[in-house]
């Protein structure tokens, strides 16, 4: 099979605020003979993760930046289409981190098979990859879940949120939410069966709708925007409880520091423990997070939404996407 070219997604600029379509470049570039031990793989599916903006600035940071006008990269499910490699045949389906691009060669060595599975091979870059891997991770490793707990969840309708919820449901939790639609809310109530959820868009007061959803206070919170609700929540955490931070998307886009929560001293008087973490520092649990949610999966336990855009040149709108509001569950980009 000869495959002549392949379009890939280049930074242009390093954004301010809120990244634009000017910030990308799709890109045309050759695809070189393969070279002896290497294999073609084709992309099917890319992710698009919030991550991802930290990278677009030039900082020192757990992972580093993106380099302008080369290609991006990211979590990726690709098929083998060309081998000279036989622990790769041609058809075998492969994760990799080389998204944000049709086509590409390599040794092998950056790849990782699928298991043989009837779950369809994109879930490997939501509730079976990284999403669900850091909502497993950061339940149980860092927040020390409990049966019982009053749990909150903040950006609970997102591809790491809505399997925070459901997993804590599964252990035995009140959970309660927040999220940015009435849409967003009735998903989490009705189709995830969480305990309450609140809208932070539409209500006056983000605290005191948090403590209406939260009546028996809050145990773990899942964190996940920070500021305002990161504020709200230690007024209203119970004593010892614990807080994992996954993520800040409401500091991603920010163009000049944004004040600290005024009352962190909750974390003294309520004796709390607070740990941010990064789920590759976990990885070794895996194997062992794949296995349980497989099995939840398969029995119906545990379910994902999918927003899907179609095609390379939709990389960068579905990027965006995910700083407005417009993904419910996992964002993903269909490439073939």
């Amino acid at each position: 099979m000869y495959i002549e070219s392949s379009r890939e997604i280049h930074l242009k600029h390093r954004p301010s605020g809120i990244p634009g379509s000017e910030d990308f470049s799709l890109v045309s570039v050759p695809v070189s003979v393969l070279k002896e031990g290497e294999v073609l793989v084709k992309n099917l599916w890319m992710s698009v993760d919030p991550y991802m903006r930290g990278r677009m600035l030039e900082r020192k940071s757990y992972i580093a930046p993106f380099a302008l006008d080369e290609v991006l990269s990211g979590g990726a499910i690709g098929e083998v289409v060309e081998t000279n490699n036989p622990a790769f045949p041609v058809g075998s389906k492969v994760a990799n981190m080389s998204g944000w691009r049709e086509y590409f060669s390599t040794s092998g060595a950056d790849l990782q098979l699928l298991p043989k599975t009837d779950i369809a091979d994109q879930a490997f870059l939501g509730v079976l990859g990284m999403p669900g891997m850091t909502a497993y991770t950061g339940l149980s490793k860092i927040a020390q879940l409990k049966e019982g707990d009053n749990v909150f969840v903040s950006a609970a309708s997102g591809a790491v949120g809505a399997i925070v919820c459901q997993i804590a449901k599964l252990k035995g939790c009140y959970v309660a939410g927040s999220v940015g639609s009435d849409e967003k809310a009735r998903y989490l109530l009705e189709e995830l069966g969480v305990d309450a959820v609140v809208n932070y868009k539409t209500t006056d007061n983000l605290q005191e709708s948090i403590a209406t959803a939260c009546p028996q206070g809050i145990d773990v919170y899942f964190e996940n925007v920070g500021g305002a609700h990161l504020e709200a929540v230690l007024n209203l955490m119970n004593d010892y409880g614990r807080i994992a931070v996954c993520g800040m998307i409401d500091q991603y886009n920010a163009t000049s520091p944004s004040a600290g929560p005024s009352n962190l001293s909750q974390l003294i008087i309520k004796k709390l423990t607070m740990q941010g973490f990064i789920v590759f520092d976990h990885w070794d649990g895996y194997p062992a997070f794949v296995e349980q949610m497989t099995q939840w999966i398969q029995q119906g336990k545990i379910s994902a939404k999918e927003t899907v855009y179609q095609g390379i040149e939709q990389a960068p709108e579905a990027f965006i996407g995910l700083f407005t509001g417009k993904n419910t569950g996992k964002m993903l980009v269909k490439l073939a």
